[in-house]
């Protein structure tokens, strides 16, 4: 049976005990129960990017990562992948910040990447390399004479032509997705954007393969596991503490990255409208916010930490009493199993990015909820996970008067039209599981022709 290798840019700590919760290690779940090697950055940075990686196992699966330099973490990482690369890809085109040296970075790391990987690398292994950070690495591996099937799957939206195009490079990555066996998007709007860049920016026949090689596969979740969390973490301390600290109030969650792509600032803007618009609440609702900090090194994170802080102290100090905070607004992350249990406990989901390639949040808030009294998702029409969820109650995150109009609709939605809109959102995540999503790929990937391989 041949060997998996996948190839992401941040490697699972290989301690169980050490995993972070959530993330591309537990979409992948599925794919890891045979003999798998995990390639990426260890997240250390040094004087030098390693030229051999350090090995660890954890089961089937061994660990193989490198250390970065400063200079190629701040032209890679800091700067092309999430300077240009990411605000693009969500359609900020006045946030990109593009750098000749930062992309010619980009692209000597992802070389990098490859001739570490390479020797590793056997004859019937099939490569599965995921995100924006590693679009080269592909025809990269090529250029080392790697000619094993190649996959890429992209985790995050795909912007349409005319936003790419911005992007002075467009022509170039368009070329490395063409050097790849399957290109995976979470929707079928992300692969048709992609083929209008392909259309516009690659000669016929690596146009022709383009098209041949595209397709829309989103990624889900294993429900069952979620929903088995949710309901046993009901019982731990934080939970009881937190429902405590509730006395009898309803609760509103958000739990999303510490990203402008989130919709943050519309959000909280949308809450401050529910108050003065619905003045029954005061008192009755309690919202809480998780927002971990990431990025810290990229002046627009740090911008958007200060709006929040900002926002939060003016609802607060607008709306609070004495025994009554209406925003509650945390900058750490929580375990898996906590969020779990925070989401059953929540009467409102609150799921409301700008743009997002899928948002798994989303499905974990559905599969945690009390199938008896269940919870109502509010959810971004430009998430991914709108194309099939849309027995949520869908908003555009640019209208906070809208986003405030859904959180009153479900909070007063009786518990029948709950329960059958919740019945109807679990049905779409039990079918478009994380299994069924890695299972489909590879399927892909294993059928996929020769003919490229064979021609590079």
């Amino acid at each position: 049976m041949a060997r998996l290798v996948i190839v992401s840019n941040r490697v699972p700590a290989s301690s169980k005990r050490e995993q972070q919760a959530g993330g591309l290690a537990v979409a992948l779940e599925e794919a890891l129960k045979g003999e798998v090697l995990w390639f990426g950055w260890s997240g250390r940075r040094g004087t030098a990017t390693s030229a051999k990686p350090a090995f660890a196992t954890r089961g089937t699966t061994t660990f193989a990562t490198v250390d970065l330099s400063e200079a190629d973490y701040r032209d890679y990482y800091a700067g092309f992948s999430n300077r240009s690369l990411w605000p693009l890809f969500h359609y900020r085109t006045g946030l990109v910040a593009y750098s000749r040296d930062e992309y010619k970075g980009y692209r000597v790391t992802n070389r990098k990447f490859a001739e570490a990987l390479a020797p590793l690398l056997r004859p019937d292994d099939i490569v599965w390399i995921h995100d924006y950070h590693l679009i080269p690495l592909g025809r990269s591996l090529r250029e080392q004479g790697v000619h094993l099937k190649m996959g890429f799957f992209l985790h995050i939206p795909f912007p349409p032509q005319s936003v790419f195009d911005i992007l002075p490079p467009a022509g170039e990555l368009a070329t490395d997705l063409a050097a790849y066996d399957v290109v995976g998007f979470q929707t079928a709007e992300d692969r048709d954007n992609f083929l209008g860049c392909a259309r516009k920016l690659l000669p016929n026949d690596q146009r022709a393969h383009a098209v041949a090689v595209s397709v829309a596969l989103p990624v889900g979740i294993d429900s069952k596991a979620f929903a088995r969390m949710a309901k046993t973490s009901r019982m731990t301390a934080e939970s009881r503490r937190l429902k405590e600290s509730l006395v009898g109030r309803k609760l509103i969650i958000g739990a999303d990255r510490l990203d402008y792509s989130k919709g943050l600032p519309q959000r909280f803007e949308a809450y401050s409208d529910l108050l003065e618009t619905h003045a029954q609440y005061r008192e009755k609702i309690s919202y809480l916010q998780i927002a971990p900090r990431s990025r810290e090194e990229v002046s627009e994170y740090r911008d958007l930490k200060r709006t929040l802080d900002r926002l939060t102290g003016r609802i607060n100090g607008k709306y609070a009493e004495f025994d009554w905070v209406p925003l509650r607004y945390m900058t750490h992350g929580l375990s898996r199993k906590m969020l779990a249990g925070f989401f059953r406990m929540a009467s409102i989901g609150l799921v409301t990015p700008l743009r997002d390639g899928m948002n798994l949040v989303a499905m974990e808030y559905i599969a945690a909820q009390d199938e008896a009294d269940p919870g109502v998702l509010i959810l971004s029409r430009f998430a991914g996970a709108a194309a099939s969820l849309d027995a949520a109650l869908i908003v555009n995150p640019y209208d906070p008067g809208g986003i405030s109009e859904a959180i009153h609709q479900g909070l007063t939605m009786t518990k029948d039209e709950r329960h059958a809109r919740w019945l109807s959102l679990m049905s779409r995540i039990e079918q478009d599981s994380a299994a069924a999503w890695c299972r489909r790929f590879l399927a892909r990937l294993t059928a996929s022709s020769k003919t490229l391989r064979a021609a590079s």
